[in-house]
């Protein structure tokens, strides 16, 4: 079945659960001062777009979701990419990246950015985005040096 991916407002319990499954396990993984996900209060901030993954209507539970935020005019930075448990290697991850980049190509923004952890787990995150023309960077915007980040950025057309 085709995946839909589409904006959303961060009402469906569903969705409210799969982001905050996300940043327990980031901070299960990483200190504190390392793990640098927006709760969900800061993902309905304004200035931040939602997508959410699914593979039907919007009643169907989320296979994914990804933000994107403001880092300056022209600079977006990509936000809680996060696929679904029971939905990884279906391709979710690559349809979320390749929508979110095209999101911030139709708003002109030149570059995008972020930040992922350095450790094992995220490893497959930082292939997927380098498949995709990512490449490792200095921190950007408010980070800082952190040897549990790594960095990324890409130029968009």
């Amino acid at each position: 079945m085709p995946l839909r991916i589409e904006r959303d407002d961060l009402t469906d319990p569903a969705v409210v659960a799969l982001l905050e499954e996300h940043v327990a396990e980031l901070r299960s993984i990483s200190p504190p001062e390392s793990t640098h996900a927006l709760d969900l209060a800061a993902l309905r901030a304004e200035g931040v777009d939602v997508w959410v993954a699914r593979e039907s209507g919007p009643s169907a539970p989320p296979l994914g979701c990804v933000a994107l935020t403001l880092v300056e005019p022209g600079h977006g930075e990509l936000k809680s990419m996060r696929t679904a448990a029971g939905a990884t290697g279906r391709g979710v991850g690559t349809a979320l990246l390749e929508h979110v980049l095209d999101q911030a190509g139709a708003r002109g923004l030149s570059r995008v950015s972020l930040e992922t952890g350095a450790e094992d787990f995220f490893a497959p995150a930082r292939r997927l985005y380098l498949r995709h023309g990512f490449e490792v960077c200095a921190p950007f915007g408010r980070y800082r040096p952190d040897p549990l980040s790594v960095f990324m950025t890409r130029s968009l057309p």
